[in-house]
């Protein structure tokens, strides 16, 4: 799973980043800070099911915080995207062609209104505008893509009679598009699939809106919360866009904690309320510690990080997290406890798991037993989030 981190200069993309992974990237405050894409490793938390089995697992990967376990995703941090990104203005098919692999984008909005279209420091911006130039950046990517071939398959279409959703598939296979998605968006907007040549420029733009939206989820990380204009700016912006999930946030707050929690400084667990002080500090940092406190976690109950992290995989995506665990056995062959956690779509069934695993197990399957219930289940069971499987093999 791939989560594309995208929004204009100078929003706090890497920041945001940074606060997520702690990876060492350059954080600046000028526009284009970010030119490469950067590539780390995020986490999405969840209850771990050692409690309910009174033990303490033993993660390979990721890590496990009294009983929050934190499951590792791939976020890719690219450059700022301007007006004009879809037509190479500031580099911007490379940035767009670096979201390709991208399964849900993160939309990092400067909610404060301090920067203007380009990054630029600004008084009473209105952040709207920004989600606004996005969205239509992202939709000309996707219809630029459409109208590079349309006319010839639209012709080849019908005169071959050829399905059109396994046409635009095609087309649109580098970008993650299933025939599923395309059939949706072709149902959904009562699309002339007989005759695709007599599409209007109108129908083409919003297919490619819709495709988009579909392929392509995007969630609002409404950055730099705790400025003054920002809570008026949240409101205006929720109104304008009541289909898209806004989180507020503040990856300032969040980085800094992590780093003083890292540093042995407080005990800190991404996503909670508070924080606990383990040192004596400087005046000046139990000032800014406390600045934190009371006007993040005070007022939004966390610095909404791990909520929009946790928001995109569990929400936007609708995967679940499954345990590979045996029935009278939790360890590995090297004694660790639930050493794995995997991510996967919600529908996804116990035969869909084992071959997650590894391909062998989905093709010696015989059943799986819940770790928890300790029934034996076949291979068209549904996973529930948390579920704990044992797969058994011929």
């Amino acid at each position: 799973m791939l989560i594309g981190l995208v929004g204009k200069p100078s929003c706090g993309k890497s920041t945001f980043f940074k606060a997520c992974t702690l990876a060492d990237v350059l954080i600046a405050p000028y526009p284009f800070a970010t030119i490469k894409p950067n590539h780390g490793i995020g986490y999405v938390k969840i209850d771990c099911i050692d409690k309910e089995f009174n033990v303490k697992c033993n993660p390979h990967k990721g890590y496990c915080i009294n009983g929050k376990r934190f499951v590792p995703i791939d976020l890719l941090d690219v450059a700022g995207l301007v007006e004009g990104a879809s037509e190479g203005k500031g580099l911007g098919n490379e940035f767009l062609s670096d979201l390709t692999s991208a399964d849900a984008l993160i939309h990092i909005v400067d909610i404060s209104g301090e920067t203007d279209a380009g990054g630029k420091e600004a008084k009473g911006y209105n952040p709207v505008n920004d989600v606004k130039m996005l969205e239509n950046e992202l939709d000309l990517w996707y219809l630029g893509i459409l109208n590079k071939v349309w006319k010839g398959f639209a012709r080849l279409v019908q005169n071959t009679k050829q399905e059109l959703h396994k046409a635009i598939t095609t087309q649109f296979s580098g970008l993650k598009v299933k025939e599923d998605d395309v059939k949706k968006i072709l149902i959904k907007g009562n699309y002339n699939i007989e005759k695709p040549s007599e599409w209007t420029d109108n129908d083409l733009r919003n297919f490619a809106h819709e495709l988009r939206h579909l392929t392509k989820p995007m969630i609002i990380a409404a950055n730099k919360c705790d400025r003054p204009d920002a809570p008026e700016n949240l409101k205006n912006l929720k109104k304008a866009y009541p289909e898209i999930m806004i989180v507020p946030c503040s990856a300032d707050s969040e980085l800094s904690l992590r780093l003083a929690n890292n540093a042995g400084l407080i005990e800190y667990v991404p996503g909670e309320n508070h924080f606990k002080f383990l040192k004596e500090l400087s005046e000046k940092q139990k000032e800014a510690l406390n600045s934190i406190k009371e006007n993040v976690l005070d007022v939004y109950g966390s610095t909404g990080i791990q909520e929009v992290l946790n928001k995109v995989v569990f929400d936007l995506l609708k995967y679940i997290a499954i345990f590979p665990a045996g029935a009278h056995k939790l360890a590995d062959s090297k004694g660790n406890i639930l050493p794995d956690c995997f991510l996967l779509p919600d529908g996804s069934t116990a035969l869909d798991f084992a071959f997650a695993i590894h391909t062998d197990l989905g093709k010696n399957f015989i059943r799986a037993v819940n770790a928890k219930t300790k029934m034996v289940v076949g291979k068209e069971y549904k996973l529930k989030h948390r579920d704990g499987l044992e797969i058994i093999t011929r």
